[in-house]
């Protein structure tokens, strides 16, 4: 379908209408360039750099007698698509997604294209550039191998520099600014170009040239460790997990006796992946607990088919891959039920809600932020309907079919045994209503009798934060770590 529109005026046509070198262009041109349309699929994501056309697919393309993959990175030349027509034009795969590897990202340069590669989940950046003749781009170069961390690059000055500003973080690093230079960039096995003067810093890659500037630490990451594992979900499928110690595996008691926090989102093509977050060092790490974070379908860390996996009916999905990585964990000795929490907020407090009906068995505490859970109305309350793409419709058959199976507030047993629950909101939340919340709370109290051990904290402000102002956030903050942390901990080994 015809969806996206791009102008293809001159730079002098961004100048003020009184300035001589656009009042020039006009009198040459005559008029300004119409807007143009480009028929491209309507979700995909359409942008020009230098005479090229990038287009960045969301779902597989048929076009000129050949299928693109979902995910992928195509260019062509725009004159070309413009007055050729899409059939008629040659593309150029920059990237071609696979199971475990997607495109987490792009920026340009002036001469040079920088992809951002998802490697199952760690960062690889790689290198672009215009071939001399400017008929296509040619690779090269870029990292070796991907990192557990996050990057991003930003160009410095487009239009005439091919240095831009590289920033990383990770889970135990705070978020550090360099300053790079794509023209360091070598293909393996060839020399890195010698002609920038040395440096006596330690530079993370060869083609940064400077540390400009690094947040300061929020807590001691002196001993703690990462690794990344996997979880095999009910229909086989392995989800990848990152797992943060306080200290070295080695040294960590495989007794069940760590308290073990999984975090969780798996919605709307969301990635988690390694940040810096000092509230989960401070809170957590530094006490001796475990932090978790899993990497279910629904997000975005495979690409659009891993979020499209686990839409509408397939939502389970979800679900299911979030048990596996807490039945793993529970299996590997680090934690049991009564030592691990889970945390999720939005979408993610519909999953942790889940988790509450479908597996209390599993986990030991429960914080339920800003949530979904009655998925019989949210299509009424507030951005709801704006959803109905990820979850479905339940005025529809939807709701039978599939919607009411996770549907927390509908699931819930008067003769189950729920562990304890927090459940936050704000009551000016202008995304997800309060309701959700108020309501779980209530029948919670009403069915369970008081035998559940249900607690309910509502923000009078803050919005879909949940908070208004850094005191708020502190507040909430320590609310949630400290019920996880003082429920958990507290619990004997069976």
């Amino acid at each position: 379908t015809i969806k996206y529109i791009r102008k293809i005026p001159r730079v002098e046509y961004l100048f003020a209408p009184d300035d001589p070198d656009r009042l020039k262009v006009e009198a040459e041109e005559g008029n300004i360039p119409e807007f143009v349309l480009l028929d491209v699929q309507e979700d995909a994501n359409a942008f020009m750099f230098a005479n090229f056309l990038m287009i960045s697919l969301k779902s597989d393309w048929t076009v000129g007698g050949k299928t693109y993959k979902s995910g992928s990175l195509l260019a062509t030349n725009n004159d070309d698509f413009l007055t050729l027509g899409k059939e008629n034009v040659s593309y150029q795969v920059l990237f071609n997604p696979s199971d475990r590897i997607a495109l987490g990202g792009l920026s340009s340069t002036k001469s040079y294209l920088v992809l951002d590669i998802k490697d199952n989940v760690k960062s690889k950046l790689q290198f672009y550039k215009i071939s001399n003749d400017g008929s296509a781009f040619e690779y090269v170069g870029g990292d070796s191998e991907a990192k557990i961390r996050s990057s991003s690059i930003r160009a410095l000055d487009a239009t005439t520099s091919d240095e831009f500003w590289f920033t990383t973080s990770s889970y135990t690093q705070p978020t550090t600014l360099y300053m790079g230079n794509a023209d360091l960039v070598a293909k393996e096995g060839e020399a890195m170009d010698t002609s920038f003067p040395p440096t006596s810093e330690m530079l993370p890659e060869p083609y940064v040239t400077k540390k400009v500037k690094s947040l300061p630490p929020q807590y001691d990451s002196d001993s703690v460790t990462v690794v990344q594992k996997t979880a095999t979900s009910k229909d086989g499928t392995q989800i990848p997990y990152f797992l943060v110690l306080p200290k070295a595996a080695e040294d960590l008691p495989m007794d069940g006796s760590t308290p073990t926090l999984l975090y969780g989102y798996g919605g709307f093509e969301i990635s988690l992946g390694p940040q810096y977050i000092p509230t989960q060092g401070l809170t957590w790490l530094e006490r001796g607990g475990a932090y978790v974070e899993a990497n279910i379908r629904g997000g975005g860390e495979f690409g659009p088919s891993w979020h499209q996996a686990a839409l509408k009916s397939n939502r389970n999905k979800s679900y299911e891959d979030f048990i596996a990585v807490a039945e793993d964990l529970i299996a590997s000795g680090i934690c049991q039920p009564s030592t691990l929490g889970v945390r999720g907020g939005s979408n993610g407090g519909l999953l942790v809600g889940n988790m509450l009906t479908m597996r209390p068995d599993l986990f030991g505490a429960i914080h339920c932020a800003v949530p979904l859970l009655d998925m019989k109305r949210y299509h009424t309350l507030l951005a709801g309907a704006s959803w109905m793409a990820e979850y479905g419709d339940p005025s529809t058959d939807d709701w039978e079919e599939f919607l009411k199976m996770y549907s927390p507030y509908h699931n819930l047993k008067p003769k189950a045994n729920y562990p304890p629950i927090l459940i936050t909101t704000s009551t000016r939340d202008d995304r997800v209503h309060p309701g959700h919340a108020r309501k779980m709370v209530q029948k919670m109290n009403d069915l369970g009798e008081g035998r559940w051990p249900v607690y309910y904290y509502e923000n009078i402000e803050g919005g879909h934060g949940g908070a208004a102002d850094p005191k708020q956030s502190a507040f909430m903050t320590a609310l949630a770590w400290d019920f996880l942390w003082n429920t958990l901990s507290k619990k004997e080994s069976v």
